[in-house]
């Protein structure tokens, strides 16, 4: 079967309602579908004014706000008017992205029919308990998910250290890769704006230490404020500009005194924004792929991360940026000193990453996860 014979049902938990980097990467996908000839139809939460136009077809499942998270959405079942909705679609393959109760039971519905199913993995999803105090409830959430992905045809992830952890929890035994790309236009070295800088109250010979993504526990905020206190305690000279909004803007805030925060910033703003500072300081381990990271790749921006799934995959210490043990505080604002000391090897690592950064483009991606469709398709009829 060809690319453009396909069916697609894609169930998304959130596909069109917040402006994230699994809903900005499954956008891209279905744009590329479309484009290839495939039929495609997105099953997902709806509301009535989406943040972006949303690429393809949807049909709204229904859900429930998570309480204190309403931007956030929970698919609850599928119901009977979705049910004749995917009969009379007559899907070839099922694509779930998340593992919510609405896409369980599309599984299942798949699997009563005999077509095929491929999950497509986001997020370390079992790693959040620990963010909220609940760190105990991490292995059973874990048997959760396998119990959803063993029963799948085949697991897709965007990165080499998310395949390798999804196989030490036996999650699956076909997983393969999705990467993700970057636009260049948007995210390059020349976008750096030092005017706009100044506008922020940065002096041209400041070190502008970023954080950038959605302001959740999850995202490490508690790491990346403890490393800014140690930075003080040592008396490194630098500044820290925050890029992104969310729930727990305020008490980050009050942690980060001093700290610029210039909220959510999109298209060639978000660009801007990431090629004017001078190190991504990026301490989550929920990632499977780091789309921050390599936005700050793009823009010539060393990075310090984690070294957890997502940044190590796209960070070689030493070379691009530094991976650290995910709370090892000292050690991040040791690499942080470094670069602060010394601006011609802020400016190579910096070099390193825009040259590695080219290599990601989108439609190249995208085709991976179209191959993926078609070779399921192929050995379930083997």
């Amino acid at each position: 079967m060809q690319v453009s014979d396909l069916r697609v049902a894609l169930f998304s938990g959130n596909y069109a309602m917040t402006v994230d980097g699994a809903n900005k990467a499954l956008n891209r996908l279905v744009d590329y579908l479309l484009r290839q000839g495939t039929t495609v139809r997105v099953y997902s939460p709806t509301i009535a004014n989406p943040p972006f136009e949303p690429k393809g077809e949807l049909v709204s499942l229904p859900s429930v706000a998570i309480p204190g998270r309403s931007e956030y959405r929970v698919p609850t079942w599928l119901g009977s008017r979705v049910r004749a909705d995917l009969e009379a679609f007559a899907p070839d393959i099922v694509h779930i992205s998340s593992p919510d109760f609405a896409a369980r039971e599309a599984a299942r519905w798949a699997r009563d029919r005999s077509i095929p199913v491929v999950a497509s993995v986001h997020t370390r999803f079992e790693t959040y308990p620990r963010y909220y105090g609940l760190g105990f409830l991490e292995p059973a959430l874990e048997s959760w998910l396998r119990r959803l992905y063993r029963r799948c045809d085949a697991l897709i992830t965007p990165s080499p250290s998310m395949i390798e952890t999804l196989r030490e929890q036996r999650m699956n035994d076909d997983i393969g890769l999705w990467s993700r790309g970057v636009e260049h236009t948007i995210f390059n070295p020349g976008r750096r704006d030092s005017a706009w800088r100044r506008e922020l109250g940065f002096a041209d010979d400041d070190i502008v230490v970023g954080f950038l993504g959605r302001l959740v526990l999850e995202k490490g905020l508690d790491v990346f404020s403890e490393v800014v206190a140690e930075l003080g305690r040592r008396r490194v000279p630098h500044k820290v500009l925050v890029i992104g909004d969310g729930p727990a803007r305020a008490t980050f805030a009050d942690k980060m005194k001093g700290a610029c925060f210039v909220g959510f910033q999109g298209g060639m703003n978000l660009g801007r924004a990431v090629a004017s500072m001078d190190v991504l300081l990026n301490p989550s381990v929920t990632e499977t792929f780091g789309n921050v990271t390599l936005e700050a790749m793009a823009c010539g921006v060393p990075v310090v991360a984690a070294d957890a799934t997502g940044a190590a995959s796209l960070v070689e210490d030493g070379v691009n940026g530094y991976l650290v043990p995910p709370r090892a505080i000292g050690d991040y604002a040791d690499r942080i000193e470094a670069y602060v000391a010394d601006p011609d090897l802020r400016s190579a690592h910096g070099q390193v990453g825009a040259d590695r950064a080219q290599a990601f483009e989108w439609d190249t991606i995208n085709r991976a996860v179209a191959d993926t469709y078609v070779w399921v398709l192929g050995a379930r009829k083997r």
